[in-house]
C-alpha cells in the first residue's frame, strides 16, 4: 500500500509540474497554444520559457533578452525544425543544450554574444541544413573543427567585427555547400588550405578587407567555387593587384563585386584577370564607387574572353560621371557580351564606336539613367547593337516619341522595347519602329491621346496610367491591352483588336458593360475590371455571375453595394428577367433606408440627450456586453495577474510600494493599472470589462476615498461587481484603512456583503507585518 501510494504521489507530481510548465509557457508566449509555431519574438523574454512539447516545429525566440541557453530548456522539442535565436543576449550554451534537436534543420544564433564556439553544441544536429553565426564576439572557430557532424550543411554565415583568424581543420567534414558566408572586415589570418577541404561551394560571400587574405582564400577555392561574391573590399592599390592574378586560374562562372571601391589605376588589371578567367560568364557590380574618368593610366592586357556574356552594373557611384566618355579601351573585350544591364548609374550617352562593338548583344537595359532624345540618337547609331532584341529605356529623359521610334528603326531584330516612365506627351500620328517590335510598353509617359504612331505590329501594349478616356486603334495581331489606372467609361471595341486575348481595365471608370461588348471579344480569356465603380443592375450581376462564357472575369465589387441578390438561373434569357424595385435598383434604396434610419436615430439621439438618458442608455449597454460575456476567459486571453482597482486618492500608495513589491517579485507578477494599460480612446467601462475578463484575478484596494467617491464613478464600480456576480473566488480584497460597513453606501450593497463572508487583507502600519502581508497577497495571487 506504501508502494502504491509513492507511486500515485510520484504521479501527481509529474503531471501537476506538466500543468505549470505548461500555464507558464502560454503566459510567456501566448501563440504557443495549439500550435506547431511558436512565436515568442520582441518579447522581452530573459529566458526559455519551460513547458516547449514534441507539437511544436518552429520556435522563434528572436530579439528578446536571452543570455543563457540551459540543458533543459529545449529537452521535449523533439520535432523542432528551425530555431531562431538572432539578436539576443546569449553568451553561454550548455554542452547538451541541443542534443534533442535531432530535427532541425534551421539554427540561427547570429547577432549573440558568444565568444566562442563549441562542437559540442552541434554534435547531435544530424539534419541541420543552414546554420547562422555571423555577429556574434568569437575571434577564431577553435581548436577542434565545430562542424564535422553537420553533414547534411547546406548554408553557413560566419563571421563579426572580431573574427581575425580561420586555421586549417576548421571546415572539415564539409563537403558541399550551397552558401557560405564569411564576413569580417578585420579578418587578418587565414592559413592556407583552410577552405580546401570543401569540394563544391555554389555562392561564396567574402567581406574583408585584406587583399592578402583575399587572395589565400581565392587560391583555396579555384576549383570549389561556382558564384564568388566580393563586398566591401578597396581595389585602389596598383601594387597589390599582382596578388589577384591567382583570380585569373579560377573556374567561377560569376563574379559579384558589392561596395567595392575601384579606380583608373587598377581598373585594367582587373579587367585583364576576368577576361582571363577561363570558365566566366557573369560580372555583375552593385553599389560600387568609381574613382576616375575612364582614362587608364596604363593599357589593358588582355585577350577577349570567350566565355563572357552576362555583364550587370547596379548604382555605380562615378563622382566625375560627366566626364566619364572615354572607353575605347574596353570595345574590343565586349564583342561577345549578350546581356548588359547598367541601372541607375547616371548614363548619358553610349559612344556610338561601343555600340558598334556589340555585336552580340540581345538584351540592352539603360533604365534610370538620363539618356535623353538626341543621346539616344547617337547611342543607337546605325550598325550598333545590330542582334538587340529586347530594349529597356525606362526612367530616364526621353520626350519625343517620334525621335525614340526613328532611333530604334534600324533595329531590325528588336522585339520588346520599354520607354515607360519618360515623358512625352502629344505624340504625333505617323512614327517610324522597327517592324520586328512585338511588346511595347509606354505606362505613365503622360500620354493624353493614343494615335496611329503605336506600331500595328504590336502583340503586347501596355499604356497604364496615362489618363486616358478611350481606346480605338487598330491593331489586328495584338493579344494582351494594359489600360490600368486611365480613364475610361466604357471597354474598348473589339473590332479593332480581333485577337485579344488578355484585357486590363483596373482603376478606370466603368460602371457597366453589356453581354454584347463583351460577347464581341471572340477570343477573350481573361478580363481584370477590378477597382471600378460598377452599378449592380440585374441584367449585369446575371451576365457576370451565370452567363460569363470565358475562363476569368475580375471585377472587384466595391464595399458599398450589396450583389449577391438572387438571379436568372442558367439557360433563362437575361430579357425575360423582371425583378422588383428592390433588387433591380438595390443601391438607391439602400442609400434611402439607410438616410431614413439615419434621421431617426439623430433624433432619438437629441431627444435623449434633452433628458439626460445618454448616459443611461450607455450603462445598460454595458451590462448587456457584460452579462453576454462567458464567466471565465479561454487561458489563452489571460494576460495579466491581476487587474487594480483603487481609488485615484490611494494612487501613491498603490503605484509606488504595491506595484514596485509585485511587480520586481521573483517571479514577477503582471499587473493591469488603468493609468497604464487602458487603450486609448476606448470608453471607459469597456477597458474595465476588457481587463477584468484577461486578468487572472481582481485585486480591490479599499479605503474610505474608493466608497466616497463622486457619483461619476458609479459606472466604473458597477463594471467592478459585475465580478462578484460570477465569480468570487477571482476577488481579492486588500482593506487600506479601517472602514466601517455602515459607512459604506448603499450602492455598494455588493461589497457589504462580501466585507461580511470572505477574508480580507489589512495593510498594517508597523514594518514588521508588512513582510507578511506581501507573502499573503503573493500567496493569493498564485491561488
Amino acid at each position: 500500500m506504501t508502494t502504491c501510494t509513492w507511486q500515485v504521489w510520484a504521479i501527481y507530481m509529474v503531471l501537476a509540474g506538466n500543468l505549470s510548465e505548461e500555464q507558464v509557457l502560454k503566459q510567456a508566449c501566448p501563440s504557443c497554444d495549439a500550435t506547431q509555431l511558436c512565436n515568442c519574438s520582441s518579447m522581452g523574454l530573459d529566458f526559455i520559457p519551460p513547458g516547449l512539447t514534441g507539437k511544436i516545429t518552429m520556435l522563434n525566440l528572436a530579439y528578446n533578452k536571452i543570455k543563457h541557453i540551459r540543458s533543459q530548456d529545449l529537452q521535449q522539442a523533439v520535432n523542432l525544425r528551425t530555431l531562431l535565436l538572432q539578436s539576443n543576449k546569449i553568451s553561454s550554451i550548455d554542452e547538451d543544450s541541443f542534443h534533442s534537436l535531432g530535427k532541425l534543420e534551421l539554427l540561427d544564433l547570429s547577432n549573440n554574444s558568444l565568444v566562442h564556439l563549441s562542437p559540442a553544441w552541434f554534435g547531435h544536429l544530424f539534419s541541420l541544413q543552414h546554420l547562422h553565426l555571423q555577429g556574434s564576439s568569437y575571434r577564431d572557430l577553435g581548436e577542434i573543427p565545430p562542424f564535422s557532424s553537420l553533414r547534411n550543411l547546406s548554408s553557413l554565415h560566419l563571421g563579426n567585427p572580431w573574427f581575425s583568424t580561420i586555421k586549417q581543420g576548421n571546415f572539415e567534414g564539409i563537403e558541399l555547400l550551397d552558401e557560405l558566408w564569411v564576413d569580417s572586415g578585420n579578418l587578418s589570418q587565414y592559413e592556407p588550405g583552410s577552405l580546401k577541404s570543401i569540394k563544391k561551394i555554389n555562392h561564396m560571400i567574402i567581406n574583408i578587407r585584406s587583399i592578402n587574405v583575399f587572395s589565400a582564400i581565392v587560391r583555396d577555392l579555384l576549383y570549389s567555387v561556382t558564384w564568388l561574391e566580393v563586398r566591401k573590399i578597396a581595389f585602389s592599390v596598383p601594387a597589390e593587384m599582382q596578388l589577384l592574378r591567382v583570380m585569373s586560374s579560377s573556374f567561377a562562372n560569376k563574379i559579384s563585386f558589392k561596395q567595392a571601391l575601384l579606380t583608373d589605376a587598377t581598373m585594367p588589371e582587373i579587367a585583364s584577370i576576368l577576361e582571363d578567367m577561363p570558365k566566366l560568364v557573369e560580372v555583375e557590380l552593385t553599389d560600387c564607387r568609381f574613382l576616375g574618368t575612364g582614362r587608364w593610366e596604363m593599357q589593358i592586357q588582355a585577350n577577349q574572353s570567350q566565355t563572357l556574356r552576362v555583364l550587370t552594373i547596379e548604382k555605380l557611384s562615378i563622382e566625375e560621371f560627366y566626364l566619364f566618355t572615354d572607353l575605347r579601351d574596353v570595345e574590343s573585350l565586349l564583342s561577345l557580351l549578350t546581356k548588359i544591364t547598367v541601372q541607375n548609374t547616371k548614363v548619358f550617352l553610349v559612344p556610338c564606336s561601343l555600340s558598334k562593338h556589340l555585336q552580340s548583344l540581345e538584351y540592352l537595359d539603360l533604365s534610370a539613367n538620363l539618356l535623353g532624345d538626341q543621346s539616344l540618337e547617337h547611342s543607337a547609331c546605325p550598325g550598333g547593337w545590330p542582334s538587340l532584341q529586347t530594349l529597356n529605356l525606362s526612367q530616364n529623359s526621353l520626350s519625343d516619341l517620334e525621335m525614340t521610334s526613328k532611333s530604334l528603326t534600324h533595329l531590325r531584330k528588336l522585339i520588346l522595347l520599354d520607354i515607360s516612365q519618360n515623358n512625352f506627351g502629344e505624340i504625333p500620328n505617323v512614327c517610324e519602329w522597327p517592324k520586328s517590335l512585338r511588346y511595347l510598353n509606354l505606362s505613365s509617359t503622360q500620354i493624353p491621346k493614343l494615335t496611329t504612331c503605336v506600331p500595328p505590329t504590336l502583340e503586347v501594349l501596355d499604356v497604364s496610367a496615362n489618363n486616358l478616356e478611350g481606346f480605338g486603334l487598330q491593331l489586328p495581331f495584338l493579344k494582351e491591352l494594359y489600360l490600368t489606372k486611365n480613364q475610361l467609361k466604357t471597354l474598348p471595341g473589339a473590332a479593332p483588336v480581333p485577337n485579344l486575348v488578355a484585357l486590363s481595365v483596373r482603376r478606370n471608370k466603368l460602371n457597366s458593360f453589356s453581354r454584347e461588348e463583351f460577347e464581341s471579344f471572340k477570343k477573350m480569356e481573361l478580363l481584370d475590371a477590378s477597382g471600378n465603380n460598377f452599378i449592380c443592375s440585374c441584367e449585369f450581376l446575371s451576365f457576370i455571375h451565370y452567363e460569363a462564357r470565358i475562363a476569368q472575369v475580375l471585377v472587384g465589387w466595391p464595399d458599398q453595394y450589396v450583389c449577391d441578390s438572387p438571379l436568372a438561373v442558367r439557360g433563362v434569357q437575361v430579357g425575360d428577367v423582371h425583378r422588383s424595385l428592390m433588387e433591380c435598383h438595390r443601391s438607391l434604396m439602400v442609400s434611402l433606408i439607410c438616410v431614413l434610419m439615419f434621421l431617426v436615430v439623430l433624433i432619438l439621439v437629441a431627444v435623449g440627450y434633452k433628458f439626460h438618458a445618454v448616459w443611461y442608455l450607455r450603462m445598460t449597454w454595458a451590462w448587456l456586453q457584460a452579462k453576454r460575456k462567458p464567466k471565465r476567459a479561454p487561458p489563452k486571453d489571460i494576460c495579466y495577474d491581476a487587474f487594480v482597482s483603487y481609488s485615484e486618492n490611494d494612487s501613491d500608495w498603490v503605484e509606488n510600494i504595491m506595484v514596485r513589491e509585485l511587480e520586481q517579485a521573483c517571479p514577477p507578477f503582471r499587473l493591469c493599472l488603468h493609468k497604464r494599460d487602458f487603450v486609448p480612446g476606448k470608453w471607459i467601462v469597456d477597458n474595465i470589462i476588457d481587463s477584468i475578463e484577461k486578468s487572472h484575478k481582481t485585486l480591490f484596494v479599499l479605503s474610505e476615498h474608493f466608497v466616497q467617491s463622486e457619483w461619476c464613478k458609479y459606472e466604473l464600480d458597477f463594471s467592478h461587481f459585475r465580478l462578484f456576480d460570477e465569480n468570487n473566488d477571482a476577488a481579492i480584497l486588500v482593506l487600506l484603512e479601517p472602514i466601517q460597513s455602515e459607512a459604506i453606501p448603499k450602492r455598494f450593497c455588493k461589497l457589504r456583503k462580501i466585507m461580511n463572508t470572505k477574508t480580507y487583507l489589512e495593510w498594517p502600519l508597523e514594518e514588521k507585518q508588512q513582510e507578511m502581508f506581501w507573502f499573503n497577497l503573493k500567496i493569493a495571487l498564485k491561488s
